[in-house]
């Protein structure tokens, strides 16, 4: 790989579709190896944008907007951060000889549950709850009996736990297809109806496909509020034989989606089995602890594969964890307090994303923090985190 000089005609130049706090870190690791970073988001001075070389502000599920950036541009790299985007229309783009990280087929079958769960379960024959498709009210009401109670709803297309509820009885299975529905990206109208695992835990495996192989973070524990990610912490313990088998189970996955990059796999954990659940094929919010448990974060890692340059090791630096830091309401401007506080946690340090207004629940940002063990970090990324208040 040779890397060219940003902002002249030999520049190696990184399209990046998706420009939140995940995409910023992928900016920021891009420009510390000499690439020229465009950043492309649906909304105006998002973070990616204000370390980015330029930015474009587009919808992503608008192909005629997205070819006339890219034509404009003409990456060397087209990297997808987010999921609401054309992916039938990246599949078109890598035909055309374009370089979509990791491959398009990957993202289109990832942003789709339908797509991944068919993949996993039928094709590769990976454990994962049992499940059913529904396409209506009706359907989903047949195949809620048939799984039984309790179970998990969820849009097959959605991110950040948007339509997803867990329905107990009867009574709560028309207010989980409606929730389902307002929750979907986009036109999709299929729900996925799961079975509810008793874990024990449940991990992200961080899996990076590279030019020499595949290498394995350690696993994260992680703990989800209303779908959505809330703290993790790494490592999380494992016995041997389970850690053997969530390994294999991420490679059988990875390897089938192909191309170079870092890949989120999420697993529950029960005793030594291991059930498949969802992979993301891009950096994984549970996975911003590595930005202080690591000697390279899950950032390095995915800038370093997609350029085809060398992993090497990877290694835990000590028990580490982090916490998010969350809105609880809409404003136009944002000021942060309790910053003295929040950093006088040993080992502490904090990332604010900069994004430019705040709704309730919004992820606005993360704390860091390591410890003797990994409910001390946890411990501290907690008070860390609610030192720090949004005004």
């Amino acid at each position: 790989m040779n890397l060219g000089t940003p902002l002249k005609p030999g520049a190696t130049r990184l399209l990046l579709l998706g420009s939140g706090e995940l995409g910023k870190e992928v900016a920021i690791e891009a420009q510390r190896l000499g690439v020229e970073v465009i950043a492309v988001d649906r909304y105006a001075d998002a973070p990616a944008m204000q370390v980015a070389h330029r930015s474009h502000v587009i919808s992503m599920l608008d192909r005629d907007a997205l070819r006339r950036v890219i034509e404009q541009e003409r990456p060397d790299l087209i990297v997808p951060e987010i999921e609401a985007i054309d992916t039938a229309f990246l599949i078109e783009l890598e035909q055309a000889g374009q370089r979509v990280i990791p491959t398009a087929r990957a993202t289109n079958l990832t942003m789709n549950r339908e797509g991944i769960r068919r993949l996993a379960a039928e094709e590769l024959g990976l454990p994962t709850a049992r499940y059913a498709f529904a396409k209506s009210l009706e359907e989903m009401r047949a195949h809620v009996e048939q799984i039984g109670f309790p179970c998990v709803i969820k849009p097959i297309m959605s991110s950040s736990g948007k339509g997803q509820s867990v329905v107990r009885d009867a009574s709560q299975v028309d207010e989980a297809w409606r929730y389902a529905m307002e929750g979907a990206r986009g036109s999709s109208d299929t729900a996925i109806i799961e079975a509810f695992v008793n874990f024990d835990y449940e991990i992200t495996l961080l899996t990076v496909r590279h030019s020499a192989g595949t290498s394995f973070c350690p696993p994260i524990g992680h703990i989800q509020i209303k779908g959505d990610y809330h703290e993790s912490w790494q490592p999380m313990a494992m016995t041997p034989a389970a850690l053997k088998e969530a390994r294999r189970q991420a490679e059988a996955v990875t390897t089938s989606l192909g191309g170079y990059g870092i890949f989120g796999v999420e697993l529950f954990i029960c005793g030594d089995t291991v059930l498949f659940s969802e992979v993301s094929p891009r950096p994984h919010d549970t996975g911003m602890v590595t930005m202080i448990s690591q000697n390279l974060s899950q950032f390095e890692l995915h800038v370093r594969a997609i350029l085809g340059l060398p992993v090497g090791d990877i290694c835990n630096l000590a028990p580490s964890a982090s916490h998010v830091i969350l809105a609880e309401t809409s404003a136009d401007a944002v000021r942060f307090e309790g910053l003295e506080e929040a950093l006088s946690v040993p080992t502490s340090k904090l990332r604010l994303f900069g994004k430019p207004d705040t709704r309730p629940g919004r992820r606005m940002a993360v704390a860091l923090t390591q410890g003797n063990d990994t409910d001390e970090a946890r411990s501290r990324a907690e008070r860390c985190a609610h030192g720090v208040r949004i005004v």
